[in-house]
Formats: structure tokens, sequence, C-alpha cells
């Protein structure tokens, strides 16, 4: 058996460099995922080796057999090997000698892999988090959505999960309570819960269900005029169409100008990267080019949009920004439509080729490379350092491609109007700026802030009756000044809270010189528990820096935008 699955797999990874098959640009970080369960297999047979002349693969598959047959035999825990480990691990090898991006999925990888494309996933409908109190570290609720089996069984913000099935979930991380609480639509969970509100441990049973994750969470008005759009979880199947119906919903409060926050987004659907550019990019003007093997999976797109939407647009981009988003952003920057605001993208420029194998298990193979509109490969170096200097390297230019100042260098392209960019390195902004980070400080805060926040939403914290969060999450909420506000009265109940705690009290000499940021995560924490996850972030993105530099450029992004209309219609 052992034979035959190796004999096919390398007769399907050189079959497979030869055809157009279905393309997903993959993300920088989707090759991290832990190993999962073990695929049937039986012994290895020792088989004698008859090379044919012309023929590697045979001699391959012989080669490896008697290798694991030689391991079975002689390691001194030879009976007890894991063969899904065994198999993964020498297709993975194989594989990093092509480049960092083909990869090889066991089943529950592969299952998981389309989860993610599905944009949704099977469980009760909940967020959940690790927080801490001295060396005991606990699983908490922090919202849950909107008709999800977790909000019709009464789960609430801060209740702290216990166990599941009544397996104790005590010093888990929130990964592996998220797993043990996944399963099959329809199947039964138990949650083992100990009430925020009242203290009390209660087991909730709960169906599972599909739980959506639309790839476009929300949008809003960030400021009068001015429209956002979160665009951060990836390109999946319904994409396209929720950036359509975003622009709709923000065209008719009044929207003028739009900030399109692709941050942090790590690829997906080579399609519907198509069709978002194609939303802002009218008919006939190129998208992207794909260059395959030999001339195979050659392609080039362009937009067929006759009605294209002409807001004046700024794209956020960071160094997580990867493959199908940097296809977008690339292709706004190369026809000057957007200006691009933040850190150099990831520089991921191949299109794999997703490929179904036996066991449910898969493979993503690169078969093309892809070229924005001036003619740019964004893909950065992977010859030398390894795959994981490679992946932690984030969006990093290599010494070779940039100056002294991290510009870039060398031959450049134009855009529209005859602007020079540069490949090789990810899609450099046009506009730096950094993001706003954390201090040891502030991440050692957050166990705190959070039981601070939970007391308070519970009406605990003496002082802050109107904090208290009465009822479920009100979903579809635009958050307002008036929410929450923070004022002294907040930050002095703070600071005695974490006084009277002796697991918190050394942090007092931080406070004030913290307050700022105090405010803000309490404030988003409180929202949490009123509105839910999504509308929560719109406390923490009104005070982006990024952000605010985006809107900031708004004037940029539209003269920019009407001097290469008027290029265009000047063009013999």
């Amino acid at each position: 058996m052992k034979n035959k699955f190796s004999l096919a797999l390398a007769a399907l990874i050189i079959f497979s460099l030869s055809l157009p098959v279905f393309v997903l640009p993959q993300g920088p970080g989707a090759s991290g995922r832990p190993a999962g369960k073990q695929q049937p297999a039986g012994p290895a047979t020792s088989r004698p080796r008859t090379r044919a002349t012309g023929n590697a693969i045979p001699a391959i598959s012989e080669d490896y057999n008697e290798a694991l047959k030689i391991v079975e035999d002689n390691y001194i825990d030879g009976k007890k090997l894991n063969y899904n480990d065994v198999y993964k691990s020498s297709i993975m090898g194989m594989l990093r000698t092509l480049d960092p991006h083909s990869n090889y999925f066991d089943k529950e990888e592969f299952d998981e892999l389309k989860t993610d494309q599905r944009s949704e996933y099977f469980g009760i409908g909940a967020t959940i988090q690790n927080y801490s109190v001295g060396d005991s570290v606990d699983t908490y609720i922090t919202a849950t959505f909107h008709n999800a089996p977790a909000q019709r069984a009464g789960l609430r913000y801060g209740d702290r999960i216990d166990a599941v099935d009544g397996v104790a979930m005590h010093s888990k991380s929130s990964a592996e309570v998220r797993d043990k609480i996944r399963g099959p639509r329809g199947s039964n969970v138990k949650v083992t819960v100990t009430r925020a509100s009242t203290g009390r441990v209660e087991t909730v049973d709960i169906i599972r269900d599909a739980v959506p994750q639309p790839s476009v969470p929300d949008y809003y008005m960030i400021r009068p005029g001015v429209g956002y759009i979160d665009m951060t979880r990836g390109f999946n199947y319904d994409t396209a169409q929720g950036l359509q119906d975003a622009l709709d919903a923000l065209h008719q409060k009044g929207m003028n100008s739009l900030v399109l926050d692709l941050r942090g987004n790590p690829g997906g659907f080579l399609d519907k990267a198509i069709e978002v550019a194609s939303a802002f990019l009218p008919a006939g003007q190129l998208v992207l080019t794909q260059k395959g093997r030999n001339g195979l999976n050659d392609r080039t797109y362009r937009s067929n949009n006759p009605n294209p939407d002409r807001t004046p647009l700024v794209i956020l981009v960071n160094e997580y920004t990867a493959s199908a988003s940097e296809i977008v952003s690339g292709a706004m920057q190369d026809h000057d439509r957007a200006m691009i605001v933040g850190q150099t993208t990831f520089g991921k420029g191949l299109v794999q080729s997703i490929i179904p194998m036996d066991y449910g298990t898969g493979l993503t193979l690169t078969s093309a490379k892809y070229f924005t509109p001036s003619g740019r490969l964004i893909q950065r170096d992977y010859s030398e350092g390894g795959w994981y200097n490679y992946i932690s390297r984030g969006g990093t230019l290599r010494a070779e491609t940039t100056d002294m100042q991290g510009k870039p260098v060398g031959p450049p392209s134009k855009t529209d109007t005859g602007r020079p960019v540069y490949g090789g390195g990810g899609i450099t902004p046009d506009e730096a700026v950094k993001p706003q980070l954390l201090t040891n400080q502030q991440v050692r805060l957050r166990d705190p802030i959070f039981f601070f926040s939970r007391d308070a939403a519970n009406g605990r914290i003496p002082g802050l009756d109107k904090y208290k969060v009465d009822g479920g999450i009100q979903f579809d909420h635009d958050i307002e000044t008036t929410d929450f506000p923070m004022n002294d009265a907040v930050f002095n109940a703070f600071k005695d809270y974490v006084a009277k705690d002796q697991n918190w009290k050394v942090f007092t000499p931080q406070l004030e010189k913290n307050r700022d940021f105090i405010e803000q995560q309490v404030r988003y924490q409180l929202a949490t528990a009123a509105y839910g996850t999504v509308a929560a972030l719109q406390v923490l993105t009104k005070d982006d820096p990024q952000i605010a530099k985006a809107v900031e450029m708004v004037p940029r992004a539209r003269d920019l935008a009407m001097m290469a209309m008027r290029a265009r219609l000047v063009q013999p």
C-alpha cells in the first residue's frame, strides 16, 4: 500500500505541473498548521529494486519504501511509527525543495482549508480567549455571534469555560478549547461554564451548526463622508458580494471617499481578487498577467465592469498583506486608482493549484507566477535562508533590493501616470506608516483590564453602574462617542481595582503612563460585551494611526485617480 501511495504521489506531482487546475493564491502562513490524525497505512514490504532506464518514478518509490522498511526493522520504536507523520514529513521535505508555498495537507488540515474557503465552520459560534490570574490560565467567552448556537444557549461575555464534554479545559490554550468545541454539524457538545454574572457553574447542551465567517465582516463611516471597509480575513466565496453590499450601504450613508483595509489579509481565491479589483477598474483595464510552465496556465485577466465604483480610494496594507490582496493592491497602484498606505506587503507572487488526494488529503502546488499590470513580479526571493526564515521575515525586503533607507532600488516599472514602482519584494506603499505596537507593559496589562471590564459589565465596580451591560449583545451597532465614555471615574476605579489585588498591584506604577491604552482597552472590552467583537473593533480602528493617515491621504487619492483618468482619455 505504501509503494502504491508513494508511486502515485510522485506521478501526480510531475503530471500536475503540466495541467491547468483550479488556482488559489495561498497566504504566507498556510503551511504552519499542526499535524492531524493518522491516515490508514499498512507496514512497508521489501521489494527487489528494478530501476527502469529513463523512468525515475519507480526508483524513487523503491528508495523510499526501502528506507521506511529499514526504519521499521531497526529503529528502537519502529513498531510504533505514526505513518501520517512519516508521510507528511517526507512529502513536506520534497515540497520544500520547490518553493515555500507548495504544501501538503493531511485530512484534518485539508478539511480546515476547505472550511476557510467557504467562509463558515461548524461549531457553536463564539469568540474565546485565554486570560490569567496569577498562575491560573483559563479560557473565557468574549462574545457570541448573531443567531449562533452559543447565543441561543445564553452564553455571555466573561463566562469561563471549565469543561467540554466532561473534559477539563483549565490551563488549556484557547486553540485547544476551540478544537474541542468544534465538530460535525448537528452533533451535541456539552459546555460547562462558570457564569460571569452569578458565579454559578452550569453545563449547557448545545447543538453545533454552521457558523458564518464573512470575509467582509464590517463597514461603517469612519469620518463624515469617509467610508471604511474591513477586508482583513481573506478572499473567499463571499468576498466580492460582501464588498458590493458594503459599497452600496456606504453610498446610502453619504460616502464620498473610501478606506479599504487589507492589512493582515492572507490571500485566497484568485477569481475573487479579480472581481474585487474589477469593482474599481473600468472594463478593459488589466488586473494581472499569469504565467505558467512552458506557456501552460498563461492567462491575462482584465476588468469587465462597465460601471466601476469611482469613489476616491485609499488601501491599507502591512507586512502580512499577501497574495490575492497584493493582486488588488498592485492593480490599484499600477493604474493610479488608489493610494497605498501602511507597510510593504509580504511579497507573494506565486499561484497554487489545489489537488485533492487519497484519504481526504491534498496538495497546493505552485503552477504559475502572477505579474501586476505594470509587469512587476512581487514575489520575494526564497532561494536562501530556508522556509522558516522566509515566513518569519514577513514583508521585509531583501538587502540587495533596497537602499540604506529601505527604499526599493533597481529598474522601476511605471504606473499609468508614470510613477515609478518596484517588484521583487511586495507592494511598497505610497505613504509608509508604522503600526501602533504594544509595549511589554501593555501586553501584561491585558489580564487586569479584562477582569476589571468583566466585573464592570456585570455591575460589580462601585460607582460605574451605568457601565453595566444588561441583556444580550446588540448586533449591527455602530460605535458612538457616547458608548462607554472613558473619564477619571473609570480610570480611578481601575487603579483601585489593580491596587487591591495581590496578583496585579505590581502594575500600579505603570498605570499613569499607560492611561490612554488602558482606557481604550477597557472601552473595547465593554463594547465587546455589549455589541460583539465586530462592532467593538471600531473602538480600535478609529484611533489607529495608519487609518488616520489613510483619511489624510484621501485628497491625494482623488487627484491621482483624476490624473489617471485624463491620461487614459488622451491615449491614442
